[in-house]
This record gives structure tokens, C-alpha cells and sequence, in this order.
């Protein structure tokens, strides 16, 4: 099955579902160099549902799951989500700071949600992620790396990398490999 590429305008994927989260703000330098991967799974290792959606849009409901109450009133945000069928959802411009990485450090340089793009896949460190969604981050990943060459294959990170110690995802169930390879060919 053939997938169409991605295109972006004005900081927007052109062919895929949009939310716009109010969990952003402007680059501080405009610098767009790092693509971050994160799992996430709301409740914990749960899939589907509304509730990724509704984290980012500050609108978590703290009565719908227990977990939600210690949650919902964080303010967080990724410029994207590749759920486990492979699908992607932006919430926030390319252009602008999502925030999603907290506390970071990337070679030296702290505060990494300045200049990076956070994408998360639908999962958990354990649960193994879909070819789906591997299909789709390569898919997106191409199409950063065109739009924005300062990223590059050396540029392309876990959370856990950025902030070790205090995030582990996307976890050992991530196969950076096999992302690697389907990279391979367009790189």
C-alpha cells in the first residue's frame, strides 16, 4: 500500500488531522534542529480514546480515570501524535515551541523544546509499537529533515536521551534499527 508524503505550509502538515493545542508559544530563536520520539498511552497503558487529545487541549477531564486527577492540570503539548494505526494528529505549528520535553539538555544545549519538534507514538516503554506507526514517523521524519535540515540522522532522539534519569519513553520496545532502515533509503 502506497502512503503520499507529507507536506508542510507554514508550519502544518497539509493532509492530516489538526488540533490546535493552547499549550505552546513562539521559538525563542527560531532554530528548528532536533526531532525528539516520546510513547505515551493515557490511561497508562491504555490505548484509544479521546484522552491524549484531551491532555493536550487542556481539557482532561480529572474525574473521567483516577490517574487523570494527578494530570490534569499539566499544560503539555507535542507537535504530533502517530497513533497505533499509523494515523497523525498536529497540534501545534512546527514553527512554534511545543512543550514537550521539560527539563532537557541535547549536547550541551538545555532547554531543548526551543529548537526541537516532539513527536509521540500512541505506546508504552514495554508494549512493542505498530508498523503503522513506524511507517508514519519514517513518512514524517523525511519530511522534517527536508524542511528543516538541521535535523539529521544524529538528530533524532528519544526522550530519554534528552532527559535521562527523569523520562524513559519511547522505551526499549522502540526499534530505532528499524526506523533507522526505513530512513536509509531517502537519507
Amino acid at each position: 500500500m502506497s502512503h503520499p508524503e507529507f507536506e508542510i505550509h507554514q508550519g502544518w502538515l497539509a493532509n492530516c488531522r489538526h488540533l490546535s493545542s493552547p499549550h505552546c508559544n513562539p521559538r525563542p530563536a527560531g532554530e528548528i534542529s532536533l526531532l525528539v520520539v516520546h510513547g505515551i498511552s493515557l490511561p497508562p497503558d491504555q490505548f484509544g480514546g479521546p484522552w491524549i487529545d484531551d491532555l493536550f487541549l487542556g481539557r482532561l477531564d480529572p474525574t473521567a480515570h483516577p490517574y487523570f486527577a494527578e494530570i490534569a492540570g499539566l499544560e503539555v503539548s507535542a507537535h504530533c501524535l502517530i497513533r497505533r494505526d499509523g494515523s497523525l494528529t498536529q497540534y501545534v505549528s512546527f514553527l512554534e515551541r511545543a512543550w514537550h520535553a521539560g527539563r532537557s539538555c541535547f549536547m550541551g544545549r538545555e532547554a531543548c523544546n526551543d529548537f526541537s519538534i516532539g513527536v509521540e507514538l500512541e505506546g508504552t516503554d514495554t508494549t512493542p509499537y505498530t508498523e503503522p506507526q513506524y511507517q508514519t514517523l519514517a513518512r514524517l521524519t523525511r519530511c522534517l529533515m527536508a524542511a528543516y535540515p538541521l535535523i539529521t540522522p544524529a538528530r533524532l532522539v528519544g526522550h530519554s536521551e534528552i532527559a535521562p534519569g527523569r523520562k524513559t519513553d519511547p522505551g526499549p520496545a522502540f526499534d530505532w534499527s528499524h526506523l533507522r532502515m526505513l530512513l536509509l533509503d531517502t537519507i
